[in-house]
């Protein structure tokens, strides 16, 4: 498939998108978040992906969203349209059957910051920064980043990052667990890479009843979770993949995952 304002390619096990706005610093449109979803479609499509990274090339990542959109809202039911679109493109990610990866390399503003924060895993390089900076024109992080940012680095810190609305850096970002790895610049790439390769090893049905378990019990009591835990648990027993894995484990060979 071809895209205008991103590019896909595959190699070896990861679906790779980049972003492909350099002269609006990566900035997302409707038109990109169309795009983005039709991608991630193509990627869950193909059995020989084992996950899906997201980049913006090695200077930025995003700015956020495109401010031609936002400023073209004249009424609160376009607005809330328009919110809808973006909640969508970062649940498609969220929901995927396959691990997601964003890999970091300079600035990640507002809402690629918020898109990022859908992604299952963040690898940053040394000289990314982080932000989510819309005090800073009156507005509300509306992708998800007040939800998303206080669920993975605390309700306070949370608060603290969108009251100063300025960068951090990837070493800050990295203690207080808003992304998962830093790598020197210009690596974050290739160490997605590595990563999906070694996913590539594992059970695909196992990420996929993984995330959702996890994303789905956030949203629950604990006992609740548990309870669900044990029902996702019942169903991957009953899986190929799961006799495979087991019967490798025994006769201590590699497994040879199918995905059923």
């Amino acid at each position: 498939m071809t895209f205008e304002t991103i590019k896909t390619e595959i190699i070896d096990h990861a679906y790779i998108i980049t972003f492909n706005r350099a002269d609006k610093r990566n900035a997302i449109s409707t038109v990109v978040m169309g795009e983005m979803m039709a991608a991630a479609a193509e990627a869950d499509r193909d059995p020989n992906v084992s996950g899906i990274i997201i980049t913006g090339g090695m200077k930025f990542f995003s700015a956020g969203a495109d401010l031609n959109d936002a400023q073209a809202l004249e009424t609160p039911a376009d607005t809330l349209a328009y919110v809808k679109r973006w909640h969508q493109l970062c649940r498609t990610f969220e929901e995927h059957n396959k691990p997601v990866i964003a890999a970091i390399e300079g600035f990640c503003m507002t809402g690629g910051c918020e898109f990022a924060m859908a992604c299952d895993i963040r690898v940053g390089a040394q000289g990314s920064t982080y932000a989510i900076t819309s005090a800073r024109i009156g507005t509300v992080a509306g992708a998800g980043g007040t939800q998303r940012l206080a669920r993975i680095v605390g309700p306070a810190k949370a608060l603290e990052i969108m009251f100063d609305a300025d960068p951090i850096e990837a070493e800050e970002a990295h203690r207080i667990g808003l992304i998962n790895k830093v790598v020197p610049d210009g690596q974050a790439l290739e160490k997605a890479r590595a990563m999906v390769e070694h996913y590539a090893t594992r059970a695909p049905l196992s990420h996929a009843f993984i995330k959702h378990t996890v994303y789905t019990g956030l949203q629950m009591d604990l006992v609740s979770s548990l309870d669900y835990e044990s029902f996702i648990v019942a169903t991957v027993y009953g899986t190929a993949d799961r006799r495979e894995g087991i019967n490798a484990f025994f006769e201590k060979r590699k497994p040879d995952f199918k995905g059923k």
